[in-house]
Parts: C-alpha cells; structure tokens; sequence
C-alpha cells in the first residue's frame, strides 16, 4: 500500500479494506483497478526490454506520483511531464530524470524551472526556439547550473517543434555553442498518429515520420551532433517506434489506464492488446422514473468528452448508452425488457480519453475486486 497517510483522502477513506467497500462509495468516483494498471506497467516495461529501447513513460495523464514510482521500479529510465507544474509535483515526490515535454517560455516560469533544475537531478527541458534558448541560457548563467535542452523536431503534428531539418540543426549548434546548457537530444512525438483505427495503417504514417527523423540525425551525425537520446512514441505505436531505428526511448502515456480511444483501435498487427482496462469512473443512480432510462451523477463535470461517450461496463445493460444531461448528470439509456436500474445501483463506466478525465478528479480510488483497497491523490492535478 502506498504511504499517503499525509494526504486528505476525502470521504471514501472509512472504507478501505472493507470487503464490498467498492460499492459503498461516494460518487462519482474514479476507480483504478491495481491488478490491471500492475500488469499494464509490467507489459510495457517487458516489451521495452525485449525490443532494446529505453521506456520514459509520459505522466501527462497519470499525473500521479505513486503510479510514476511503479513504472521506474519496473525499469522505466525516467519521467516525461507535459508541463512545468506537472514536473514540479513530481519532483516533490522524489522522481528524477524527468523531461519536460513542452516548452517552458515566460520568464516567470522560466524562474521556477531553473529553480527546479537545482533541486532534481536528470531535468530535461525541449526547446524549438533561438530566443527561448538564449533566455535559457542567461537564466542557467545566473543561477549557476547548467541546463539539458532536447530539441524538438515537428513529425507533422504541427503543434511544437523546429520546422525542418535545418532549423534543428541550427538550434543544436546554438545549444552546443553556449556554456550554460547542455545539448542532450532530440525529441520527435507524433500524437496525432496514436488513435489511427488500423495497425497497416498507424504503420505506414508513423513510418513516414521515422523517415524524417533519420534524415534529420543523417544531417546531425554529418555535423558531429549525434544525440544521446531520440524521444517520442507513444501507446498506440509502442509496437511500430522501436522498429524505425531512430529512437533511443519511447515516452507512451495511457498503457497504464487504456480508455474508449484507444480499446477500439487495433492495438497490434493480430488486433489484440497487451494492456487492458484499469480506469473506470463510478456513478450512482439518481432518479429512475422512465422506463428505460437512467440517469447518473455524472455528466460534464465528471467525464472528458471529446473523445465521444463513456461506455458502460457494470452492471451488464442489453443496449447501454450514455448521453451528457448536464454538468452534475448523465442518461443511461438501456433495453428495459432485459434488466432495470433503480435509484441507489452503480454505474461504472470506461472512460472516453483518460488523460483530462483524470484531471477532473482529485483522488484515484485504488480497487481489487470488490475491495478498496487505497486511494491516491492526482498530485500533479490542474498543474
């Protein structure tokens, strides 16, 4: 059991190893079912190993120290945090080697970080940009302690990252030339490819941008500035990354959960998955007086719905849907002829896109079976 007997655990702590407390909770509640997420972990770091490439697991979902913990203690080499509040909350849990995956810009921030580059060991930083690694490098000059900046090079996602080969070579050039930083790699994560339907096809795009990314370390091996490390990746190309030969570690996010997204693509070339569902959002029934609908303590406030509906998992419901009904509420349509809910019965659902459905919560509800068995804070919640 983790030791987070320092933190609030809110009203469901009373019933922690009760046998049944699964179902006593108050809701909504967001479940974590342990058997899975441990066996999720264990799948990927297994796979990292037998493929020869280094696992970074990202924690821009998890956002979660104990579950970081877990994922290096199987042999994960360090953290990825989406953003600057995220790293610092997992800092402050002792994680090291943390990259922090998006760049960190304004001088406020700027401040924080090199004040977190002196207290945790490993830091890493992504840049795409000259300016932002000049005022990196004035910042590191006055606080007197060399930063690692991994260039980030765009694989069609068009979001951040140099624009092409050349301009990442010259941010490399201008990050070797200054005595405050350190270069320490490349990063190049393709997102927007993770939730491609089929495999063949998740392949064949993710294969172009590998192409790309071997073009550019051509270009920076020609000019002496060979990367220690090539980062990206990510759940839904964790069997096609090692592959391409590029890079030197993956950083997947959501393995340890699965959500709706990614249990509907075919996750390898035989369709099946290695990682199963370990996150799940409990709701009550809240009134039942049409025939055939139900409706839940659950809506807007409670689920990430950009990704379309939750799906309901328990009870089993012959024709179950969800609709949003509100921001406290949610319609559980169903064939009345085959079950019925009542006011007081459990809903469980799998969630839509687990990241931001995560960050709507404060508390992981730790289950096994019917038990609760922890509950772990979202350190790095809002951050």
């Amino acid at each position: 059991m983790a030791d987070h007997q320092k933190t609030d655990r809110g009203p469901n702590e009373r019933f922690i190893g009760v046998k049944g407390g699964r179902l006593k909770l108050n809701t909504p509640a967001l479940l974590l079912d342990l058997d899975a997420l441990e066996r999720n972990i264990a799948a990927m770091a297994a796979h990292a190993r037998k493929a020869g490439i280094n696992l970074r697991p990202h924690s821009k979902g998890a956002k979660s120290i104990e579950i970081a913990r877990r994922q290096v203690a199987a042999g994960a080499i360090g953290i990825c945090c989406a953003t600057l509040g995220e790293a610092e909350a997992l800092a402050s849990g002792g994680i090291e080697n943390i990259l922090i995956t998006s760049p960190v810009v304004t001088p406020p921030m700027i401040d924080r970080l090199m004040t977190l580059n002196l207290a945790s060991s490993g830091l890493m930083v992504v840049a795409d940009n000259p300016a932002n690694v000049d005022a990196l490098a004035a910042a590191s000059a006055s606080a007197g302690r060399r930063l690692a900046l991994v260039v980030e090079f765009d694989v069609g996602q068009g979001r951040t990252g140099t624009v092409s080969v050349e301009a990442a070579a010259a941010l490399v050039h201008r990050i070797k030339d200054s005595a405050h930083l350190r270069y320490a790699g490349v990063q190049a994560y393709y997102g927007h490819l993770q939730h491609i339907p089929t495999h063949a096809e998740r392949k064949a795009a993710a294969t172009v941008q590998m192409i790309r990314v071997r073009e550019l370390l051509d270009h920076l091996k020609a000019e002496g500035l060979v990367p220690d490390i090539v980062t990206g990746g990510g759940t839904g190309t964790f069997d096609i990354d090692p592959d391409g030969g590029v890079y030197t570690e993956v950083q997947p996010g959501s393995y340890p959960f699965m959500d709706r997204e990614y249990l509907e693509i075919a996750m390898t070339s035989g369709g099946s998955s290695p990682f199963a569902a370990a996150l799940l959002v409990q709701t009550s029934v809240v009134s039942a007086n049409r025939e055939g609908l139900a409706i839940v303590n659950a809506g807007y406030k409670s689920f990430a719905t950009e990704g379309g509906p939750p799906v309901v998992v328990s009870p089993k419901l012959a024709g179950a849907s969800y609709r949003l009904m509100g921001d406290e509420h949610g319609g559980v349509g169903y064939d009345p002829q085959s079950s019925k809910l009542k006011i007081g019965d459990t809903v469980e659902f799998l969630t839509p896109h687990c990241d931001p459905t995560i960050n709507l919560y404060d508390r992981y509800h730790c289950v096994r079976g019917d038990t609760l068995v922890d509950i772990w804070p979202v350190d790095a919640r809002g951050r």
